[in-house]
């Protein structure tokens, strides 16, 4: 945990979302195949999750694998199969002591039938915390969320159920996979990359962004504390003056 630095609890955002990149740049650098840059970026991913747990964040979101990360090779995409179910046994059998909420965001029906399941009882199992949430962005692109948004409208208005001059913004945020959640307030992105890499392209209209030159692995509570102390330097004027 960071030394002498945690923020303030009125100081934390409520919601702060996280591009965790940087894996495969972090293994090379060593010497290593891709694979244990996942493995050591699964590792810290557990270490922040309960490091912002505890400084208040209500809401993590965490960019774990996106609809375009399927075209990597076969190989690492097998290997980050391997850590998904990885995670969610341990998270059934060590992460529930935690009083954290966890939710998946994206097409969870491309993985497979042994995935699929161990999503589902993850989610059941922590359904009743009352702690953070934390969204895992699974086989997501924001794009195709917005697409699947707008066809349940779509449906809707086909159905005879909604007009098309009816639909609103909030309308829109209540068919995403992040319905009833706040927007966030910060998105980090460690790594050096600076794009948003179709993250949370409707929610982030008004979001700060942090973009940190530390590779995922190497993210620490510390540069958690840092991006969130260079959120409170902002002046949020949401359009206005």
């Amino acid at each position: 945990m960071a030394k002498n630095n945690t923020p303030g609890a009125a100081a934390v955002p409520q919601h702060i979302g996280i591009i965790m990149d940087g894996n495969g740049r972090w293994a090379k650098k060593r010497g290593l195949p891709r694979s244990a840059g996942h493995t050591a970026g699964a590792a810290n991913f557990r270490t922040i999750t309960k490091y912002a747990s505890s400084i208040g964040v209500k809401y993590l979101t965490l960019y774990a694998f996106s609809t375009e990360n399927w075209n990597r090779p076969q190989e690492e995409v097998s290997a980050l199969m391997r850590l998904f179910k990885q995670y969610l046994e341990e998270a059934l059998r060590d992460f529930m002591d935690e009083n954290i909420r966890v939710r998946f965001l994206g097409d969870v029906a491309a993985f497979s039938p042994e995935l699929q399941a161990l999503i589902h009882r993850v989610e059941e199992a922590s359904a009743v915390k009352t702690g953070m949430v934390l969204n895992l962005a699974m086989n997501y692109g924001s794009r195709a969320e917005i697409t699947r948004a707008m066809r349940t409208l779509a449906s809707r208005v086909q159905k005879g159920d909604l007009q098309p001059e009816e639909i609103t913004e909030e309308m829109i945020s209540a068919s995403l996979y992040t319905a009833g959640q706040p927007d966030p307030d910060l998105i980090i992105r460690p790594s050096g990359e600076e794009r948003i890499s179709n993250f949370l392209l409707w929610q982030s209209a008004y979001t700060e962004f942090v973009y940190m030159d530390v590779l995922w692995p190497d993210f620490k509570p510390k540069h958690l504390d840092e991006a969130i102390e260079k959120f409170c330097g902002r002046n949020r004027r949401f359009g206005g003056v």
